[in-house]
Formats: C-alpha cells, sequence, structure tokens
C-alpha cells in the first residue's frame, strides 16, 4: 500500500510544479525597477481555476506526505 501512494505523491508533485509554473505574475523582477504599475485584483477564467487546482493539489500533497509520514 505505501508503494501506491509514493507512486501518487510523485505524480502530484510533478502536477503541482506543473500548475505552479504555468501561473504567469506579469514581469516578475520588472517592477522592482519602475516596470508596468498593472495591477489584478481579481482572477477569472483559467488562471482562477489553475489557482484553485494549485490548492487543491497542494493539500492533496500534504495530506500523501502525512500519509507516507504514518505508515512508516
Amino acid at each position: 500500500m505505501i508503494f501506491w501512494i509514493k507512486i501518487a505523491q510523485i505524480v502530484v508533485a510533478i502536477l503541482l510544479m506543473v500548475a505552479i509554473l504555468m501561473q504567469n505574475r506579469g514581469t516578475g523582477l520588472g517592477n522592482v525597477f519602475g516596470g508596468s504599475g498593472g495591477v489584478y485584483l481579481t482572477k477569472r477564467g483559467l488562471e482562477k481555476k489553475l489557482f484553485i487546482a494549485t490548492i487543491i493539489l497542494a493539500a492533496l500533497f500534504l495530506f500523501l506526505s502525512l500519509a507516507v509520514f504514518f505508515e512508516a
């Protein structure tokens, strides 16, 4: 059983990395030196779904990590 939990943890970790990398935050360090002043206050459409999916994947990863910890 622990084998399948570890496999699921690896899959969730990869999906979480992809979800995090797909989120763009504008120009990055360009805003530090006076870049664009555009501020996005709300998330809409695909960006909102990706944000929610990231939260769910992070919670699932935490749950699987605790499961592996307590099974060992």
